[in-house]
């Protein structure tokens, strides 16, 4: 992890920023069973910038979640997923795998608290919410983040 600063720590809050409010922006489909919550096409960015970028991810996760009103184990768990998966992108071989993290990862995971939250039916959710990440992040994250990367990925990163 980069040396904390208050550089990094300033990217780390507007990329929760940005998250939350494109998760606000988009909450129609951003929660529930049928969702493509189009902030999840950020969870590429820690696999072209690091882990900073996961937690960056993970803050705005969590304040995005108190809105989706499954309460405190969709804040917690929810976002964890979105921190674990942002992790293991870092660790990725290239953008195409990095994608089947959060993809799998909130998939399993998120229809599981929708299954406990509110009693609904754990595969097809899981399928549901998977499809819904994959469109986020393969048709709208790898071609958004990956030009972001090439514009000002020294920008971002330095």
């Amino acid at each position: 992890m980069a040396k904390i600063n208050s550089k990094l720590i300033a990217k780390i809050g507007i990329l929760a920023a940005i998250y939350t409010v494109i998760t606000l922006l988009f909450a129609p489909i951003s929660y529930g069973q049928i969702q493509v919550r189009i902030s999840e096409a950020l969870t590429l960015l820690p696999f072209y910038f690091g882990p900073w970028a996961a937690i960056g991810l993970w803050i705005g996760c969590m304040i995005a979640n108190i809105f989706g009103g499954l309460g405190l184990i969709d804040i917690i768990f929810g976002s964890l997923l979105t921190l674990i998966a942002g992790l293991l992108a870092t660790r990725a071989h290239n953008k195409w795998t990095a994608g089947l993290y959060p993809v799998l990862i909130n998939g399993l995971g998120v229809a599981l608290i929708l299954k406990f939250t509110i009693g609904l039916p754990y595969w097809i959710t899981s399928l549901y919410v998977g499809l819904g990440e994959a469109i986020s992040v393969y048709i709208i994250g790898i071609p958004l983040v990956g030009y972001l990367a090439e514009k000002w990925g020294d920008q971002i990163r330095g």
